[in-house]
């Protein structure tokens, strides 16, 4: 990451009031030291998500708890076409991917930030897809982080009627994002029940859909990178 992105988002977090400092603070990290996330800039696909969570501020890095692990769980197999043993493959598996937050850091309880903070974020989030990552297909891990791609109200209308369909988690929407330089780029948004051991309703089925976007794209070990 340019130390001057890094910078922007820490000048960012000292306007927040809801940042996790007693977490942050537990495991001796700076709680403006945003986990970001980013990766291989060539990686096929990226994911997105809403926020880090506990573990993710103990190791520094994004989508690493329970939920995480699930999609780090079917990264693996998709590149070894074996069961991923622990955690440190669990860090392996990750490197293949882009990885993304609509706001780089802990919530207190884990609420989800409101969305003026989700807001002030956006247009350095967009610039890091647009222009630090060269691939288009996204995986989108629940409502929040899908929704986070509607910039405007004709994006927000068409994203309303993709996730009220009933195929949503197996149809790909497009959507095009503007940079801060004005730079266009069109991605191709994969939508996925958030991976939370909590949604009850889809963690049962999450390990087969993300299976399945994941052969949507061609992902595996010898075509992960663009």
């Amino acid at each position: 990451m340019e130390p001057a992105f890094l910078q922007t988002l820490r000048g960012l977090a000292g306007h927040l009031d809801r940042i996790d400092v007693p977490v942050y603070e537990a495991y001796g990290k700076d709680p403006l030291e945003p986990i970001v996330g980013g990766g291989d800039r060539r990686c096929r696909v990226a994911v997105m998500g809403r926020d880090p969570g506990r573990h993710e501020v103990e190791h520094g890095m994004p989508f690493i708890g329970a939920g995480g692990q699930k999609v780090r769980r079917g990264l693996h197999e998709a590149l070894t076409g074996k069961p991923m043993p622990d955690f440190e493959a669990s860090v392996w598996a990750g490197e293949h991917v882009f990885w993304a937050n609509t706001v780089p850091y802990k919530p207190i309880g884990n609420k989800v930030w409101p969305a003026k903070v989700r807001k002030a974020f956006t247009p350095h989030i967009t610039d890091l897809l647009v222009h630090g990552w060269d691939g288009c297909d996204v995986l989108t891990l629940g409502r929040v982080a899908f929704f986070w791609f509607a910039h405007t109200k004709e994006l927000k209308k068409q994203l309303t009627e993709a996730w009220a369909t009933g195929d949503v988690f197996e149809t790909v929407v497009p959507v095009t994002l503007t940079a801060t330089d004005g730079t266009h780029k069109t991605f191709r948004l994969r939508a996925l029940p958030h991976p939370s051991p909590l949604n009850a309703t889809w963690a049962p089925h999450f390990p087969r859909l993300l299976a399945q976007r994941l052969q949507q794209v061609g992902f595996g070990a010898d075509t992960w990178r663009l």
